[in-house]
């Protein structure tokens, strides 16, 4: 079960590393796709790992099974925007723009990325709950995958917050330091969940919709408005069917 824990945050580590293949910055280009690929793999988490396991969960309630499935979408996609509006948060397109907040930019900037990972830990972390307890639609493969993918997608995450600091003149060792801490909320999250899975289990459909509502809302609100802008969009869009493509075939393939 380590693995399954462990692996997003490898996943963000090795992103934020990649900050000593660099001189000063990502190229336009490289960032659009990234965040293209990123996005098209947690669409295709949000549906194959998460609600697709929710609807089968609730398949007794007949016709009224997507009742719990809208519900915990609907909050997972309040909570984030809620979230997002409360917490001191910047937009990664507006990363080299400043901020009217009093803050730091590189506080800021590893607080957005961190905002995003944790619908991502607590995904990994009610799915683990979800195989550990012996939900027939949750195996051990099928969590293998979403973590995977969720490591995967945490690759570019954790370049896009490394790189950009490195342009502004920080040294690469604490950009690679903020970076991986960026990534530390997922594995705690995950096991924050885990800890608490025996109280949460008869509510598993509801959460399974939370962590895709929540991840959902981030795709929309801050990766395809920011892979959609520039003069590099399709570069983005073959990269988002890229991701998607990927998560699928893990999914299925190893679910």
């Amino acid at each position: 079960m380590w693995e399954i824990i462990l692996i997003p945050f490898i996943g963000t580590s090795l992103g934020a590393a990649s900050v000593f293949l660099f001189k000063k910055k990502m190229g336009e280009k490289l960032q659009r796709a990234l965040t293209g690929f990123a996005s098209g793999v947690m669409v295709a988490a949000s549906f194959f790992s998460l609600l697709i396991p929710a609807l089968e969960q609730v398949h007794d309630m007949g016709n009224l099974k997507f009742i719990p499935v809208v519900i915990g979408f609907g909050i997972g996609m309040l909570f984030l925007l809620v979230l997002d509006l409360v917490t001191p948060h910047m937009h990664f397109n507006n990363c080299e723009e400043g901020v009217k907040s009093g803050l730091k930019r590189t506080t800021k900037l590893v607080l957005a990325v961190t905002l995003h990972n944790i619908p991502e830990g607590m995904a990994v972390g009610i799915v683990c709950a979800g195989w550990m307890y012996g939900s027939a639609s949750i195996t051990f493969t099928g969590a293998l995958a979403l973590s995977l993918g969720i490591a995967i997608q945490n690759f570019p995450e954790g370049a896009i917050v490394s790189v950009p600091l490195l342009g502004e003149g920080v040294p690469k060792k604490r950009t690679f330091i903020y970076g991986v801490l960026s990534g530390v909320v997922e594995p705690i999250g995950t096991l924050l969940v885990i800890a608490a899975s025996k109280f949460l289990i008869p509510t598993m459909p509801y959460l399974l919709s939370f962590a895709a509502g929540a991840m959902m809302y981030v795709v929309v609100e801050e990766l395809i408005p920011e892979m959609s802008e520039g003069p590099h969009s399709n570069t983005a869009t073959i990269c988002f069917a890229a991701g998607f493509i990927l998560m699928l075939s893990l999914d299925v393939g190893l679910g």
